[in-house]
């Protein structure tokens, strides 16, 4: 284990809020599989490349399908090697690890994870085979550091649903050291109701930054000061450090105001899109460093093994890598 906690004991409630000794300079590392390229010798060399670029701390993303009734699609021979092997390659390379399940809904008829909602008999079919699918994970990752229990499934977690959500963190929490989480998108964390029985907020830090259609970077400071006010506001109504369980911009010339969108720029709007992406990765990754207690860091989206040719959201580029050695890797004053 490479995690060293400070507590710092708040005045309001009888809850600790986690501040750690280090904050969580993170990378999603994603596949262009099911995740075979996790347990491949490539692994190991993207951790020794991220290390040079101040990475600290790396999560998967193990998929389980999802059908229209509501089954969760999971391992029928168990867990595999490629969830199990790169946290021993991640423990090895002196680097924390973040456990962090995602449910593929490609064929479920939804169109983001957002939109998965059920009743009835599906939703019961739903409830038990998810709890299958991250009890076995949890399982097979016993010495994490932390664990995320779902992510962008705001319409299952309210309260009617948190009677569910208890049982299963405690149920995560018997199979696991991990300190647990849950991963709301931006703009509705207000409807997740156990925010208290979790030991971190997790964000899907997609929020807008700046309307402008040629932000400056005094627009894009402006836009995360504003944000972090908000995230402060929550964080201390529920007395829970809060972790960015993906941070993301795409080469788009939308990228401050759409952080989400999928859709690249192409043609003569790539080089604008290109200088864009990377003015959002430095300003977020430099107020989230320099925000201090109760942000715990942040998990960038999406690094992959190999160059990620073809894919969206590349953080693997020539100007990316530098921006992201600036900010975590070089000395600051």
């Amino acid at each position: 284990m490479c995690v060293l906690f400070l507590l710092c004991f708040t005045l309001k409630g009888d809850s600790p809020v986690e501040s750690l000794a280090r904050p969580i300079n993170g990378v999603i590392i994603s596949c262009q599989t099911y995740g075979r390229e996790w347990a491949s010798p490539g692994f190991a060399q993207e951790l020794t490349d991220l290390k040079k670029l101040g990475v600290n701390t790396v999560s998967i993303h193990p998929y389980a399908g999802l059908a229209r009734d509501g089954q969760v699609r999971t391992y029928d021979k168990g867990v595999p090697d490629f969830v199990t092997l790169p946290q021993a390659t991640s423990r090895q390379a002196g680097m924390r690890f973040v456990m962090k399940p995602h449910l593929a809904y490609w064929r479920s008829g939804f169109s983001w994870r957002g939109e998965i909602r059920f009743s009835g008999e599906d939703l019961k079919r739903f409830q038990n085979s998810y709890r299958s699918f991250i009890f076995a994970l949890a399982e097979a990752s016993p010495d994490v550091d932390y664990f995320i229990i779902g992510t962008e499934i705001e319409q299952l977690t309210g309260t009617e649903h948190r009677a569910y959500w208890l049982d299963l963190i405690n149920g995560v929490r018997q199979r696991t050291q991990a300190k647990i989480g849950y991963g709301a998108n931006w703009d509705r964390l207000d409807w997740v109701s156990f925010w208290d029985a979790v030991d971190f907020i997790g964000v899907q830090a997609y929020f807008p930054v700046s309307e402008h259609a040629n932000p400056q970077r005094a627009d894009l400071e402006a836009g995360w000061d504003r944000i972090l006010e908000q995230v402060d506001n929550f964080r201390t109504r529920y007395r829970r450090p809060v972790l960015f369980t993906e941070l993301g911009y795409n080469c788009s010339v939308d990228a401050a105001r759409e952080p989400w969108t999928y859709h690249e720029s192409w043609g003569d709007k790539r080089p604008a899109a290109e200088a864009l992406q990377a003015l959002c990765y430095d300003v977020a990754l430099s107020k989230i460093q320099k925000h201090g207690d109760g942000l715990w860091g942040c998990l960038l989206w999406k690094w992959f093994v190999g160059d990620g040719r073809g894919e969206n959201f590349l953080l693997n580029t020539p100007t990316i890598r530098q921006v992201i050695q600036k900010n975590w890797a070089e000395p600051h004053p």
